[in-house]
């Protein structure tokens, strides 16, 4: 082992089931049919694992993911046709669902729109505010709600389904008409019943015993703690090649990763820029007359947030590509070197780089922003990383590193996706 008393004092501890929130299997068992049927969509026509699958690491193998409205699965997924063609891609990245059930977490979203505060009184400062349902058992069941209310993820165009009617109206309003669908589906309403003691009848039944399955479900389906870093921090000297042992060498020293991908969990989930080129229609703001994402600063409205987005959690990260907060880099190499070196990347980077299937009514805008020379001179000025000289072996080594992240049993699923569900 190259770690020394001083620079083993860096390194994390490892996960243990201490970590993380204790669900129930019966409730998970309940969340994994829901989470594959289209049952929860406004024209139910769109799964939440069409975002996120494990074929493709929990994500969609997408730099912007194409939602509702689209056919097919993952990078070979089509925009559709007719009046249910898609109207827009997703304006981020779709994030993998790794660990979402550490207790640790405390805020989710590239923005950090959702976390843990008292501030509406209800636990949670998130979108719907005051209007959240009461009763949820996690951040990570709190989260599961808000796709379902998204235009353009799962609850689809207004005037298209009573669904989306009702979230145009307030942001709450939809979650009782997903909920009646789900307690007088004889699959899932006696299921619930049984799962959840607080539920007497199917009548009882609201989207909070839904978002409380899908947390479970996730919770329990995607923790991953046994990675051969995992058992070279539980001791294991021999867990990692002499390749990976130096990565560690240089994420936790010279390359100072670990600034921001820090602790168990290998993130301060906090909010930082990276000067990423920008592309797709960008999370934009309300009367903002420019096609962009503003990151943290949607969010927080402070000026000094700009451009910034969360640090990711990194366990299986090799298994999540595209990366970034829009998925500008194609693999791990390219983003490593961006990291490494953000304006000298941004200069080399293409648009070709970007795993966008073809959409031809929306090819004049896909690039809008990154053509804007103002707003890109905006972005670049707005860079939290200071330049770090590595030698090619170097940045080899400390991808050999990140490939140490991936589970053993990542691929092994407690639940798996069922025979029934059809892309």
């Amino acid at each position: 082992m190259w770690v020394g008393a001083a620079a083993a004092q860096d390194l994390p501890r490892p996960l243990t089931n201490d970590d993380f929130v204790p669900f129930d299997m019966e409730q998970a068992a309940v969340g994994h049919q829901l989470f594959y049927d289209p049952i929860l969509s406004g024209n139910r026509n769109i799964t939440c694992a069409h975002c996120h699958h494990p074929d493709f690491g929990t994500s969609d193998g997408l730099s912007l993911g194409i939602g509702e409205g689209g056919q097919g699965l993952g990078p070979d997924r089509t925009p559709g046709t007719g009046a249910d063609r898609i109207r827009k891609r997703i304006p981020r990245n779709s994030p993998g669902l790794w660990n979402l059930g550490a207790k640790e977490i405390h805020t989710v979203f590239h923005d950090g729109r959702l976390s843990i505060s008292n501030v509406y009184g209800n636990a949670f400062n998130s979108p719907a505010q005051e209007w959240l349902p009461e009763g949820l058992n996690s951040l990570l069941a709190a989260q599961a709600l808000f796709p379902l209310t998204s235009q353009f993820e799962m609850a689809g165009n207004v005037a298209e389904n009573e669904v989306t009617g009702a979230v145009h109206d307030r942001i709450d309003k939809g979650w009782p008409i997903l909920a009646k669908r789900v307690r007088t589906d004889p699959r899932y309403g006696p299921a619930i019943v049984a799962a959840f003691d607080e539920v007497e009848t199917t009548e009882d039944i609201t989207i909070t015993q839904v978002a409380n399955a899908l947390a479970a479900f996730m919770a329990i389906e995607w923790r991953s703690t046994d990675s051969q870093f995992d058992h070279y921090l539980a001791g294991d000297a021999n867990a990692l090649s002499p390749a990976q042992l130096d990565g560690v060498k240089l994420f936790y020293g010279k390359a100072r990763c670990s600034t921001c991908h820090t602790g168990p969990l290998m993130s301060d989930q906090k909010f930082h820029a990276l000067g990423l080129p920008p592309f797709g229609p960008g999370r934009t703001r309300q009367w903002d007359p420019v096609v962009r994402d503003v990151g943290r600063m949607g969010e927080s409205n402070r000026l000094e947030d700009a451009y910034r987005f969360r640090t990711p959690m990194l366990r299986n990260v090799a298994l999540t590509a595209p990366y970034g907060h829009n998925g500008a880099f194609p693999d791990l190499e390219s983003v490593v070197r961006h990291h490494l070196d953000p304006q000298a990347s941004l200069e080399k980077w293409s648009p070709k780089m970007a795993a966008l299937p073809e959409v031809p009514w929306l090819q004049k805008t896909d690039f809008l922003v990154w053509e804007d020379y103002y707003e890109m001179e905006r972005q670049r000025k707005k860079n939290d990383i200071v330049p770090i000289q590595l030698t090619e072996l170097e940045i080899q080594n400390l991808i050999a590193f990140l490939h140490s992240l991936t589970g053993v049993s990542a691929g092994s699923l407690k639940f798996g996706v069922p025979k029934g569900f059809i892309p």
